[in-house]
């Protein structure tokens, strides 16, 4: 939203002297005054006119938050004053949906600013047209008020790589239209409520914190399209739900948690996904043949964990694949199309029990590990494709394999704004 330029009407207010002048009378008439007469007193400060009422409304708020901030490195501040708060630095204006005529603050986007004050409370939640707040790498902290459910056209909230502490900010289980919330690099703790997966959300970004629970069940619930878990205490499996996510989730990041289990064969249902990470974790059994139905699949890691068996030869064959990492498992075999792909440059095999190929386990390695009886739970089922595949050694067409960005792992980069 664009900032709205205005024009100044300027008023000039004066005091009457009046209160000075029986002291004056008085040191005449007694001739004895060593008083100097009294300088005229200071005008009152010009009297600021705002484009709106709802501006108005809003311009002490903004200033006592203003003498809350303990830190201001860029000098962002300095632009804070006069009535023409739509030049502010970091504040956006526009039409509110409620009166398209009026002007109100719309967005406030902070990002990058290292702003830093003890709390938002009495800020953001006293701002009644806000519908964006970003504030990506401040110094913010504190606890989210519950205040912010009120607001009623909230739908972006990013308070990412801060100094927020506490739970989960349960304020935004009554925002029911909240489409984006970004929450990473923090310092919350506890759980992530399951309602949280009942929001009409398209981006919810919780990794780098230090939530300590199962993976709800209901995980398949959200209609999320970008979720990352990554970095977090996370434990259990991943639950089987999340094969209801196959028409919307395009990115999910499980990494560097403590999950277990087998990987469920639900996952191949996830035909739009684009990016699958659970790396560094602690899953065990053997690939799902269900992965070969990833068609979109482009980075593939579940590097670090207790995998293995084979490389399904259909997952080697998907055409879109630019990173199959499965490095650091227990795998023992792979086919000519997997080999093929490590030729490549595409499939990284590297610490495995695969020990014709080179860069792997001690065979004395391998043996320990395949002492511990291990098992996964309907085990027919992951030899199981549950869609149409033609031959894995017969491609219709050359493989296109391009590297796109990825809006997942670049939430893994403390400061980048989203």
């Amino acid at each position: 939203m664009e900032n709205i330029a205005t024009s100044k009407i300027k008023h000039l207010n004066h005091y009457a002297c009046i209160y000075f002048l029986p002291c004056y009378l008085l040191c005449v008439m007694c001739h004895d005054c060593s008083l100097s007469p009294s300088p005229s007193p200071p005008l009152v400060p010009e009297a600021l006119t705002f484009l709106d009422q709802r501006l108005a409304a809003i311009y002490p708020i903004i200033q006592t938050f203003k003498n809350t901030i303990t830190s201001d490195p860029f000098n962002i501040t300095s632009t804070w004053i006069g009535s023409d708060i739509c030049k502010y630095k970091g504040f956006y204006c526009g039409h509110p949906p409620d009166n398209l005529t009026a002007i109100a603050l719309a967005s406030i986007d902070f990002n990058g600013f290292e702003l830093a004050a003890p709390t938002l409370d009495g800020f953001i939640d006293q701002l009644p047209d806000l519908s964006l707040f970003h504030a990506n790498s401040n110094n913010f902290s504190g606890t989210i008020s519950p205040k912010l459910a009120q607001l009623p056209y909230l739908y972006e909230l990013d308070i990412s790589n801060n100094k927020f502490s506490g739970t989960f900010p349960v304020a935004i289980l009554g925002k029911n239209d909240l489409s984006f919330l970004d929450i990473r690099f923090n310092f919350f703790t506890g759980s992530v409520p399951p309602q949280v997966f009942m929001q009409t959300l398209d981006v919810l970004f919780l990794n780098n914190n230090n939530f300590m629970q199962k993976l709800p069940q209901n995980l398949g619930s959200t209609p999320a399209l970008y979720l990352t878990f990554a970095n977090n205490k996370f434990t259990g499996s991943i639950p089987r739900s999340i094969g209801k996510l196959s028409s919307t989730l395009i990115e999910v990041l499980f990494l560097n948690n403590l999950l277990t289990g087998c990987l469920p064969y639900e996952l191949g249902f996830l035909r739009e996904a684009r990016v699958f990470d659970a790396s560094n974790n602690r899953l065990t059994g053997p690939l799902p043949c269900s992965l070969g139905c990833l068609e979109k699949i482009e980075r593939l890691n579940l590097s670090g964990n207790l995998l293995y068996g084979q490389v399904p030869e259909v997952l080697c064959a998907l055409d879109n694949l630019v990173n199959l990492s499965l490095s650091n498992n227990y795998f023992t075999r792979v086919g000519p199309l997997c080999r093929k792909l490590i030729k490549n440059g595409v499939l990284d095999v590297n610490k495995n029990c695969i020990h014709y190929l080179p860069d792997q386990r001690s065979t004395h390695e391998c043996a320990l590990f395949f002492l511990q009886p291990r098992f996964c739970f309907y085990p027919s089922w992951y030899n199981f494709i549950p869609c149409s595949k033609v031959s894995p050694w017969s491609h219709p067409h050359a493989p296109s394999r391009t590297n796109s960005s990825s809006v997942a792992y670049n939430a893994l980069v403390r400061n980048r704004s989203l």
